[in-house]
């Protein structure tokens, strides 16, 4: 690996604490139930909050989390859980991409429905369980457990490499886990399991920098 690569992988690894601030901050609030308070969240969806939570926490968010797990990958490409932290990276930027799809749906077309309703047009409900059907239902799952998967390699891969502290491999990946787990199970739960994830990004990539001078990097051949 080259000096100009390391450098990038080194600090790529700083997005992954920006991801993770990013989930953070888009958990704060929580839109109401479409299906049993339909006025509630038409009133919550069409405000400029929600639009641009999804626009920037969510979307953005997506991409710049997916630009750090190719810098963990890329920073451990040369360590002993290289293929682990290969699949974690291919396994979150899909799971990433996927569910941007579905913010995408969010951002623009559940404040339409929203201002649809406020107008008087009360078939919107029925437009809302037309956009969210099995399509886009089963898109979020396959997403969901990518995003699962990934979260997991990356942890261990973080956890085995040797270069970090083992802990945080493990936060890593739990945090992952019941970051998703919590959105079908106790929705609040997502705010402290960032928070966490965020925790563990931050040593990560402190260590990544604090450690890189003293690791052999390859010559270029």
């Amino acid at each position: 690996m080259t000096n100009q690569v390391r450098t990038f992988a080194r600090l790529a690894l700083w997005a992954l604490p920006i991801w993770a601030a990013m989930l953070f901050a888009g958990t704060l609030t929580h839109q109401p139930d479409a299906q049993t308070a339909f006025p509630d969240f038409a009133k919550y969806v069409t405000t400029s909050e929600f639009l641009w939570s999804h626009l920037v926490n969510s979307i953005a968010g997506a991409a710049i989390g997916s630009i750090g797990v190719v810098g963990l990958m890329l920073y451990l490409q040369d360590s002993r859980a290289a293929g682990r932290a290969l699949v974690g990276m291919v396994a979150t930027v899909a799971g990433n991409t996927l569910t941007s799809s579905i913010f995408g749906v969010a951002a623009f077309a559940q404040p339409a429905m929203g201002h649809e309703f406020l107008a008087g047009q009360q078939n919107a409900l029925d437009f809302y369980n037309q956009v969210y059907g099995i399509p886009l239902f089963g898109t979020a799952i396959v997403s969901l457990l990518l995003f699962i998967v990934g979260g997991i390699y990356a942890g261990i891969a973080i956890t085995a490499s040797g270069r970090f502290p083992r802990w945080t491999g493990w936060v890593y990946a739990i945090s992952t886990l019941c970051f998703v787990l919590s959105n079908f199970l106790l929705p609040v739960g997502q705010t402290p399991f960032s928070a966490l994830l965020f925790i563990a990004t931050v040593v990560v990539a402190w260590s990544a920098n604090r450690q890189d001078r003293k690791i052999a990097v390859p010559a270029e051949s």
